[in-house]
């Protein structure tokens, strides 16, 4: 490390390595320079070229604390880290409010995403997943497929659509706008000619274009789903505004089907690079809940998310001053030696497990509960009925620097 006025600060090829996105694409995870950091400069200042300098944070515990603090770390200057020349532009999306505004908006939905709502949602579920399974079934014989694209993807795409009240027919189409928005720096996500940015915003039109028909159809005639109950939601007497309606719809569709498609992909991944805990839970498939636990650590689907520090503070000796953004690695913390026992063994058996996976603190994913209940329900399936499989070509993974995403898993396997 090198060290700047007093501050910790590293190297321009290691700030690189953060917010290289093809890098995260040909190699995944810098977990090597992550774990060089934990341990020689767990708060380091980056100033990548071309990039809004930034702190790197990469232990649990700074982590939870910042995150615990939403006034002196706020959300609503950007949540990602950015071009330097990038407009800080006020967002309507729950995730990038800060109190007040953020606990009500957050409240409109959070009885849908309870243990409880969950849990009677878990019908629903497992008629999708058993049909999702029974579709790629090969009757004892071998297939080839894409787990991604058979398995890992039409759950949380099918379990979103129909929280939201969108239409079977219209679930692909949800689909492939998530992948341009969320993937927008991937060439395979892109039209020809379009910029990273064109491709997002083009997609986020579209988006909002349908979910704008959809309210007004909703309106007209409402039925049970989350759009048409944000339709009659109020905040201090008032109505959403077109604006935080869509940006509402966009959010629970990114966030509903991106992250937990990741984590199922990556955990079959794990499974196959780790033959001996898929067979422990085979033999014992009560430990299903805590294997689900132990792919989120281990995926960590969202690699990190940022802060802007509204007044001088310090952190393990560090200055951080007012307007500076700090980057919170969840997926560093989630290997984080003070905290985890060997953290780069895949352990299904993992206790205890206090992974950051679905962030910590007043930005906790609203859609927790729902993403360990896909998780546990499709793997139950597979766990019964995946009798044999191999990973059979090269893993494609997602050019993202946030989204630590698999966009081909090629899989050959015996499914009954």
């Amino acid at each position: 490390m090198q060290l700047c006025d007093g501050e910790s600060m590293i190297s321009a090829a290691d700030s690189a390595q953060l917010v290289d996105a093809g890098r995260y694409a040909r190699e995944g995870y810098p977990h090597e320079l992550w774990t060089r950091l934990r341990a020689e400069a767990p708060v380091a200042y980056c100033a990548p070229p071309g990039y809004r300098p930034f702190w790197a944070i990469t232990k649990h515990a700074d982590i939870t604390q910042i995150a615990s603090q939403p006034l002196r770390f706020s959300s609503a200057q950007g949540i990602v880290i950015g071009p330097a020349d990038a407009p800080i532009v006020p967002s309507d999306m729950v995730v990038a409010m800060d109190p007040p505004r953020h606990g009500p908006m957050r409240r409109l939905t959070s009885r849908h995403f309870t243990p409880r709502a969950v849990r009677e949602r878990r019908d629903e579920v497992e008629r999708i997943a058993v049909e999702i399974v029974d579709a790629a079934a090969t009757g004892g014989a071998i297939h080839e497929c894409d787990f991604v694209e058979s398995i890992a993807a039409p759950l949380p795409i099918a379990v979103v659509s129909l929280v939201l009240g969108v239409p079977s027919a219209d679930w692909q189409l949800l689909f492939r706008w998530t992948n341009e928005v969320i993937g927008k720096d991937d060439p395979e996500f892109q039209l020809p000619g379009e910029t990273p940015d064109q491709t997002s915003m083009r997609a986020r039109r579209e988006l909002h274009a349908y979910f704008g028909a959809l309210i007004e159809q909703r309106r007209r005639d409402p039925q049970d789903d989350l759009v048409s109950e944000l339709i009659r939601a109020e905040i201090d007497g008032e109505p959403l505004t077109r604006s935080q309606l869509l940006s509402y719809c966009e959010l629970m569709v990114e966030a509903g089907n991106e992250t937990t498609r990741n984590a199922i992909t990556g955990g079959l991944l794990a499974f196959s690079e780790h033959r001996g805990e898929w067979e422990k839970l085979r033999d014992h498939p009560e430990l299903l809940p805590g294997a689900v636990e132990e792919i989120l650590r281990w995926v960590s689907p969202i690699t990190h998310f940022t802060r802007t520090a509204t007044e001088d503070c310090e952190i393990r000796g560090e200055r951080i001053g007012a307007g500076e953004q700090v980057a919170l690695f969840f997926a560093s913390a989630n290997r984080d030696e003070e905290v985890f026992d060997d953290p780069f063994a895949f352990r299904i058996d993992r206790h205890p497990n206090p992974h950051l996976a679905f962030g910590f603190g007043e930005h906790l994913c609203l859609g927790a509960h729902v993403a360990r209940v896909e998780l546990e329900t499709i793997f139950r399936h597979l766990l019964a009925r995946l009798e044999w499989f191999e990973v059979s070509g090269p893993v494609e993974r997602l050019k993202s620097v946030v989204n630590g995403g698999v966009k081909h898993l090629p899989l050959r396997y015996r499914l009954t």
